[in-house]
């Protein structure tokens, strides 16, 4: 994803991002919608057969189905706002960040409330808090720039909300290792779920704080190079 630049005017792309963190974003959206669809199937047309584990899995959303539907349809469409903020396609209306707020909102909110249903218990309700919370400070960090029209900063504090909300993306192939392995390791559902929530929010998180803190230095020290008589330039 492109970084933030304080000096960089607010039309120009950022420094790019690497091949590999493009892939990832696009990956993680891939699945986030994929999980949406199937989740939204499952609700509509409940199967009848499959393996006893996935079956377990569409009951339990299905004892709540209102309130998943409020979590995953705003949801899904901040997921599908997300590559415009990202890739900063700046000809759209203002009601595109106009609207990108409220679904963040929406979201976190929302899953505070499914929390209370977690399948992985304490250690997945325990993940959930830690990093919807994180989720949360970071859109109403990018808010304020917002509002102080400090589109730099902004646009950082959205790209981190993006990267932590994209975790939930993240967790589907750590789940996927779990259920695979299922036989060997005898671990359940509801025994896997949780580590699964910290192992995929944790990755994108840090994955994305290493990259932007990286990129920063790295364009603090392409504008003092270009200073004129400052150590950086006299070193070279």
């Amino acid at each position: 994803m492109p970084s933030p630049s304080h000096t960089a005017p607010a039309h120009q792309p950022d420094t790019k991002a690497p091949w590999w963190l493009l892939a990832g974003f696009w990956i993680c959206i891939a699945i986030a919608v994929a999980v949406v669809i199937r989740r939204l199937l499952a609700l509509a047309v409940p199967a009848r057969d499959g393996p006893p584990q996935m079956a377990s899995l569409d009951n339990a959303f299905a004892t709540h189905s209102a309130l998943t539907l409020a979590h995953i349809l705003p949801a899904l469409l901040f997921v599908l706002l997300a590559p415009v903020i990202v890739f900063r396609l700046r000809n759209h209306s203002r009601w595109i960040d106009r609207v990108f707020y409220p679904l963040g909102a929406i979201v976190g909110l929302t899953a505070y409330a499914m929390s209370l249903y977690s399948i992985g218990g304490w250690t997945e309700r325990s993940a959930v808090l830690l990093f919807n919370t994180l989720f949360l400070v970071s859109l109403s960090r990018a808010y304020l720039y917002r509002s102080q029209t400090d589109n730099m900063r902004e646009r950082r504090w959205q790209l981190r909300s993006i990267a932590i909300l994209l975790g939930i993306a993240t967790t589907r192939p750590v789940m996927g290792v779990f259920f695979a392995t299922a036989r060997l390791t005898h671990l359940l559902p509801q025994q896997f779920f949780g580590i699964a929530f910290w192992i995929g929010f944790s990755m994108n998180v840090l994955i994305f704080e290493l990259w932007i803190h990286a990129a920063v230095r790295r364009r603090k020290r392409n504008s003092q190079s270009q200073i004129p008589n400052s150590p950086m330039r006299s070193a070279t």
